[in-house]
């Protein structure tokens, strides 16, 4: 029975939990973390971190992504990013850098406005693409459910084998006032390559999303607070605990629906720490889409920077710019440790193989059924 409270005469909301109010409960079985996967598999193509960037420029170059696919996760580049539009995106990191000594909290956010006003270059875009692909890595995108049907084809051209449609907030079919409507199940119906969509925040979102055909479902993101400011500007916000979990059962009940089709669930946001990670999988997720914690890393594009696609929507911005980890490191290390930081900045991904091993689970699936337990 869901948890509802009374917040006022004859209203009702349901109780629901962040990641900060869950911890993982230890088994009676502990296991050496030398025998832990953390592979996961969507589709056609494995990886041994569960792993998925944010698409964002800040730590998305054409050179990370494919230093993150080299080191077992999936980069994804944004299709309507910097990357996209200008030809000498080291300048526009040099002015955002520049600008962040700005006293005015408006003029980071002011600055990619501006750069994202240049226009999508589809020229530029390949070009980027050509380069993650010849590294040799899986090649993955993202465009915004507004902009799905007029990039894809550049996409698809380019040779990208992941496609991600994700917005701030996603459903089945955009609705557009001066255009058709994006439906998705016909959309992704059209692809021979799989999509990844969301973000969603709820079970029925989820379900809609997953009998589109999607191969993966993203919870979180545009809902998430800390960077993103939805929470702030348009009052909507799930806490994540309870979001991956509705999206899980989501999963679970259209695996039964459709007699065995499994469709892979990404947490995306809230999540600044090791354990955050480790909480989100317990959760119920297959992967997590990292931001804010991969822009320690020492190759990050954004030179310490962290921001989301929604910082620059010309018009509501629903993202700000800030510094991401107080820590600078190799993104080796980053991932896979050593580590002399002692709170879960660095080394995020052995933590996660720590957290399995201490609680007797030997791959993710198996960690997905961990016992959880919610603060007082």
């Amino acid at each position: 029975m869901r948890d509802l409270v009374e917040i006022g005469m004859g209203r009702t909301a349901r109780r629901a939990y962040d990641l900060d109010d869950v911890e993982i409960v230890p088994s009676r079985r502990t296991r050496s973390s030398a025998v832990v996967s953390t592979a996961w598999q969507i589709d056609a193509y494995r990886f041994e971190l569960p792993l998925v960037t944010h698409p964002t420029d800040a730590i998305v170059s054409p050179a990370s992504a494919a230093e993150i696919g080299k080191l077992g996760g999936l980069g994804v580049l944004n299709a309507e990013g910097l990357w996209a539009r200008h030809s000498d995106v080291e300048k526009a990191m040099r002015r955002l850098v520049d600008t962040a000594r700005d006293e005015d909290p408006t003029a980071l956010v002011r600055v990619l406005q501006e750069l994202h006003s240049a226009p999508v270059q589809p020229e530029l875009l390949g070009e980027a693409l050509h380069a993650v692909r010849e590294s040799g890595v899986t090649l993955a995108a993202r465009v915004s459910p507004q902009r799905a049907a007029e990039l894809t084809p550049h996409l698809i051209a380019a040779g990208v084998e992941l496609l991600v449609v994700q917005g701030t907030i996603i459903s089945a079919e955009h609705v557009s006032g001066d255009a058709d409507p994006l439906d998705l199940k016909e959309f992704i119906g059209s692809l021979d390559v799989p999509v990844i969509a969301g973000g969603v925040a709820d079970y029925r979102t989820a379900m809609h999303l997953m009998r589109t055909g999607a191969a993966g479902v993203i919870v979180g993101h545009g809902f998430t607070p800390g960077i993103t400011s939805t929470d702030r500007v348009l009052g909507i916000g799930v806490p994540m605990a309870t979001a991956i979990i509705d999206a899980a059962a989501a999963r679970r009940d259209y695996l039964d629906e459709t007699g065995g089709r499994y469709v892979h669930v990404l947490a995306d946001g809230g999540m600044t720490s090791s354990g955050d990670i480790a909480k989100a999988i317990a959760c119920g997720a297959d992967a997590v889409m990292l931001g804010a914690p991969l822009a320690a890393s020492s190759t990050a594009p954004g030179h310490g920077l962290y921001w989301t696609a929604a910082a620059a929507h010309p018009s509501l911005p629903r993202s700000r710019v800030a510094a991401g980890p107080e820590v600078e490191v190799d993104l080796q290390t980053l991932l896979y440790g050593p580590s002399s930081d002692a709170e879960g900045a660095v080394n995020l991904f052995g933590a996660l193989r720590r957290a399995m091993a201490k609680t007797g689970y030997s791959d993710l699936k198996e960690f997905q059924r961990v016992g959880l337990s919610v603060r007082g």
